[in-house]
């Protein structure tokens, strides 16, 4: 099984937006000055995340939302000729303002003939009824979506992680957004202390929830992180290469066939990153587990239960 016309065995986010848009759709990252109440009073936020809020690419944070843009669209136009964009509030907590600001921001970043979509990443004890009203009003106009960070569905693992939220917590978040019609991808991150199948029981849960959405990440070590001094005190070990490919691939098989995967290898910042060093190799990790697929003869849903 086969999506998009692609010869890729699971539905890529980016070729779900180029059959829709009829061209490859790119996104444009926009620094709001977001903050993090998990940072806030005290608090040092999720082991694994440093000072820019795993942010992957930059911006200056003296330009404003429509500079960002502007600049973004003419950088991505002259290097890939692109003609589409989406804005995307990745670094942070996106929704973390007052909502008379958060609307300011958000009309600012679409202020572009060739926007077609808006992403925003936040947290679910970010978020209210208010805050998605606004954010649902974009979704005729625009693709609309918001990503969550859960990470895992075990509280025991988010405790561990300071993530600084529960299960029940996302799930209140979750059922909220949907009833608004808001499509909505969940962050899950491997290498947290878990079983295979304990890993797997998240899995089973978002696509229970059929989420419209899925990033799958490796737990990484950027410089100054509290997960990066355990590891470089003995009390923390990252997981290889080829274990993170099994277990993308163990999960692709159990999601249903419409969830978009949106990312299932990151680079990370060379500058930061600690270990492990094959994150690095973004586009080496992605064969690997396209081969894997093919290896097992699988797809994406093979092993979805309805």
């Amino acid at each position: 099984m086969f999506f998009h016309g692609t010869e890729k065995r699971y539905n890529q986010f980016s070729e779900y937006l180029k059959e829709k848009f009829g061209v490859k759709v790119y996104k444009i990252t926009l620094d709001a000055g977001f903050s993090c109440p998990n940072r806030q009073n005290g608090k040092h936020g999720c082991i694994y995340c440093d000072d820019g809020g795993s942010f992957s690419q930059s911006h200056s944070a003296n330009m404003s939302i429509k500079e960002q843009l502007d600049f973004g669209a003419q950088y991505l136009t002259e290097r890939f000729k692109a003609v589409k964009y989406m804005s995307y509030f990745q670094s942070f907590s996106n929704t973390y303002k007052p909502v008379e600001e958060l609307k300011t921001i958000y009309d600012a970043s679409l202020d572009h003939p060739d926007i077609v979509g808006i992403s925003i990443g936040t947290r679910p004890d970010c978020v209210d009824e208010e805050k998605l009203d606004l954010i649902a009003g974009y979704k005729d106009k625009y693709e609309t979506w918001i990503e969550y960070g859960l990470q895992s569905m075990h509280n025991k693992t988010l405790e561990r992680i300071n993530r600084g939220h529960d299960l029940d917590c996302f799930l209140k978040a979750y059922e909220i957004t949907k009833e608004r019609g808001i499509n909505t991808c969940v962050h899950v991150i491997f290498g947290l202390w878990e079983t295979h199948d304990e890993m797997m029981e998240t899995i089973k849960l978002l696509a229970k929830l059929r989420v419209d959405g899925i990033k799958l990440h490796m737990i990484c070590g950027l410089r100054g992180t509290e997960i990066t001094r355990m590891y470089e005190h003995g009390e923390f070990e990252f997981m290889d290469e080829m274990e993170y490919v099994n277990l993308c691939c163990d999960a692709i098989e159990l999601l249903p066939p419409e969830t978009t995967l949106h990312r299932i290898a990151g680079s990370g910042l060379k500058s930061t990153l600690v270990e492990p060093k094959w994150i690095g190799k973004k586009f080496e990790c992605l064969n690997k587990i396209d081969a894997e697929l093919i290896r097992r003869d699988s797809w994406q849903g093979s092993k979805f239960a309805v």
